[in-house]
């Protein structure tokens, strides 16, 4: 993990291999580049005109833009890297978390194989120290465990100088220190969505969270296929019957002695999805490793909460199967009688994660926690509704579904809030069964909410996350975003979590 520290040296003086600024649109048409603040001391280096050479090699300010040049004398670090940031904040306002955060991160990827850099962005507040911190160490990540040895790959950036900081000022050392473990659990998250499914299969996902908890204090309790079985989990054994890799329902569980309030995180954990019997085609298929992410993000939540000794409980289920065709799998037709006892007839294989999901959220709610959230990479049409960067959240009670997107919109995740229109619940009905786990084809994904809804227990509040588009990155990196793996909905449930400790929600 590359190594954060605040430092107190000055940009010029610092010894590094590289040294990264801003740079900002001015205001106005006229205005053309200005360096944003934390780099007066590289400005004065060039004399005071690192804006009309970043201006004379193509720079814009643009968000997302990077630009590499040598640094002069009167520098320690031999490269300066300019990252833009956009258009610049009007007076007394300040560039947003999220800008900061994209551009540490873009920074952060494009020195891969650079053992220091000195980071000096605009810095006024904690919070600003948050949002570089977090871009930084998320954009300073590579999954390189098949490659070679991760030898043959550019390595991530080994370690961070947070300058403007302030190591002894406590609200910037908390900052760093949040940031610092979320970052790790991000991480760990983005290595199991990438993990190859020979490798990452219930059995071995359960025994990543056994070892963890046992690191950081936390309860883990698996439930393997005897313990299915007797306990009657029909969904999830009814997903992984198909498969020589049996499921399992892990429940790792954060307590805290001063806790006034409880949540419960539901990950859908499907370490593979072919679609079963009924089977994807090819071209649909080859990414299907990442259909545990909501699980990942689940599991990295739990660590959080703990690392951060939040007053709050939470449990964590992680609902794990692996979706294969074979002569023993469930078949369209079959009915399934689930944890809660109501029977569903299975009309496609391939709708699988609310089959698990219904399981595990039936047996959270035995524990009748004051809110239970849900995470799944659930189904295709929230990607055709929201794109690859959105989560949707559905929820029984506005309030809540309110709550938690503005939660994500604050930790700097996108989401929009999505209803779940009682209409469609009718072409859920089953003549065989109380319900079918298909229903209309138009809205799907607000079909698969009303379908989990189902089994979400009586007074108990309660949100539902596709995060099928941004679970899964298969374009080219962004900001601290990696190809592959995102840890998507990780900071949304740590908030949530932060602001039921303090008494913010409910």
């Amino acid at each position: 993990m590359t190594a954060l520290t605040l430092s107190t040296a000055g940009a010029a003086t610092l010894r590094a291999d590289a040294i990264v600024v801003g740079v900002a649109k001015g205001a106005g048409p006229k205005a053309g580049t200005v360096v944003a603040p934390g780099a007066e001391a590289v400005d004065k280096a060039f004399g005071g005109k690192l804006a009309g050479v970043l201006e004379t090699l193509g720079a814009s300010g643009a968000e997302g833009e990077v630009t590499k040049l040598p640094s002069p004398s009167g520098l320690k670090a031999p490269v300066v890297l300019a990252v833009g940031l956009g258009r610049a904040p009007e007076k007394d306002e300040a560039f947003a978390a999220e800008v900061l955060r994209s551009a540490a991160g873009t920074a952060a990827r494009a020195l891969h194989g650079t053992k220091k850099a000195a980071f000096a962005l605009p810095v006024e507040a904690a919070e600003d120290v948050a949002a570089i911190a977090e871009g930084a160490l998320l954009g300073a990540y590579a999954f390189t465990a098949y490659q070679d040895g991760g030898k043959s790959a550019k390595a991530p950036l080994a370690d961070i100088a947070l300058l403007g900081a302030k190591p002894r000022d406590k609200a910037h050392k908390a900052a760093a220190e949040r940031a610092v473990m979320l970052a790790e659990e991000i991480n760990r998250a983005r290595d199991l969505v990438n993990t190859p499914p020979n490798d990452l299969y219930p059995e071995s996902f359960a025994a990543v969270a056994t070892a963890a908890g046992k690191e950081h204090g936390v309860k883990v309790q698996v439930l393997d296929e005897k313990a299915l079985t007797k306990g009657g989990y029909g969904g999830i054994l009814g997903v992984g019957t198909g498969s020589a890799n049996a499921p399992r329902l892990v429940r790792i569980a954060y307590t805290h002695p001063a806790a006034a309030k409880s949540l419960a995180y539901v990950g859908k954990g499907i370490t593979y999805d072919s679609g079963g019997i009924s089977l994807k085609p090819a071209g649909h298929n080859e990414t299907m490793k990442c259909d545990m992410a909501g699980a990942a993000a689940v599991f990295a939540a739990v660590v959080t909460a703990a690392r951060l000794g939040l007053k709050v409980n939470v449990t964590g289920w992680l609902a794990l199967a692996e979706n294969m065709p074979s002569g023993t799998a469930t078949r369209p037709g079959d009915v399934l009688r689930m944890y809660s006892g109501k029977t569903v007839e299975v009309l496609n294989t391939d709708a699988e994660g609310r089959l698990v999901l219904a399981d595990a959220l039936a047996k959270a709610s035995e524990e009748n926690p004051d809110a239970i959230v849900d995470v799944a990479t659930l189904t295709g049409a929230m990607m055709m509704a929201l794109g690859n960067r959105t989560f949707g959240v559905m929820a029984n009670d506005d309030a809540f579904r309110t709550a938690v997107h503005e939660t994500a919109e604050e930790a700097g995740e996108q989401s929009w809030p999505m209803p779940l229109p009682a209409d469609l619940r009718k072409g859920m009905d089953s003549p065989t069964a109380d319900i079918a786990n298909m229903g209309e084809r138009m809205g799907g994904g607000l079909v698969a909410g009303l379908f989990l809804k189902e089994f979400v227990g009586e007074g108990i509040t309660w949100a539902h996350l596709d995060i099928a588009g941004p679970a899964y990155n298969e374009g080219a990196p962004f900001g601290y975003t990696p190809k592959g793996g995102t840890g998507s909905a990780v900071r949304t449930l740590v908030r949530l979590a932060e602001r039921t400790a303090d008494g913010d929600l409910g």
